[in-house]
């Protein structure tokens, strides 16, 4: 079945049965006056609570600083206490050598659920996220906001198609995998590769990249 309009799409798993960029759900919450901020699977609950009868709305603009000066990267002095927002949060050396010092782990890096919640926190403009609860998520300990791993299906699945060997009949084999990707994205299929998937499409597949 192929994805319909999402203004033709009934309910939340209907929704769910197709894969959407996060491009597309920004596209769909700006279109529907939605807040359309946030990572893959926070846009995807605000969708779900739009389907549900509840409208997240998009959070009032921020009151600037004074002359557009902003606060950003002024603290001299990092602690567990310092807000993200406040001190200019990057993921560079000077933060990776603060959370070295704070977990003495020789080989510190930060996870990708710390990436995802510095990304939030920077979206929501939240200025009381703290560097200590930014700590507390590498422990585990809290969540703010987790990696979206379905944004790691594309890579798996074309790392599958390249490791059927019957593959081998396309010289170009990506090319050939995001035909096929395009053919499930846009369909209720589960988003993952098979042989069986490969002979149900293979004909699909060459008019395809030859056309």
């Amino acid at each position: 079945m192929n994805r319909p309009d999402f203004d033709n799409i009934k309910d939340f798993a209907e929704f769910s049965k197709y894969y959407w960029y996060r491009d597309e759900l920004i596209k769909i919450c700006k279109a529907h006056g939605l807040k359309a901020t946030g990572s893959k699977i926070e846009l995807n609950r605000i969708i779900e609570a739009y389907f549900s009868g509840e409208k997240i709305l998009p959070d009032p603009p921020k009151k600037k600083s004074p002359a557009g000066k902003s606060k950003k990267g002024k603290i001299s002095e990092l602690t567990l206490d310092t807000g993200l927002i406040e001190c200019g949060f990057t993921f560079g050396n000077r933060f990776r050598e603060f959370f070295l010092k704070q977990t003495g782990e020789e080989h510190f890096k930060f996870n990708v659920d710390m990436v995802a919640s510095a990304k939030a926190v920077k979206e929501n403009g939240d200025e009381s996220f703290t560097l200590g609860d930014l700590l507390d998520i590498y422990y585990g300990k809290k969540t703010y906001a987790t990696y979206d791993k379905s944004a790691l299906q594309w890579n798996k699945f074309v790392k599958d198609f390249c490791a059927d060997s019957s593959t081998d009949i396309f010289p170009e084999r990506l090319k050939a995998a995001a035909a096929l990707w395009k053919i499930v994205r846009e369909s209720d299929k589960e988003k993952v590769y098979s042989h069986e998937l490969f002979e149900e499409y293979k004909d699909t597949i060459i008019n395809t990249i030859s056309s």
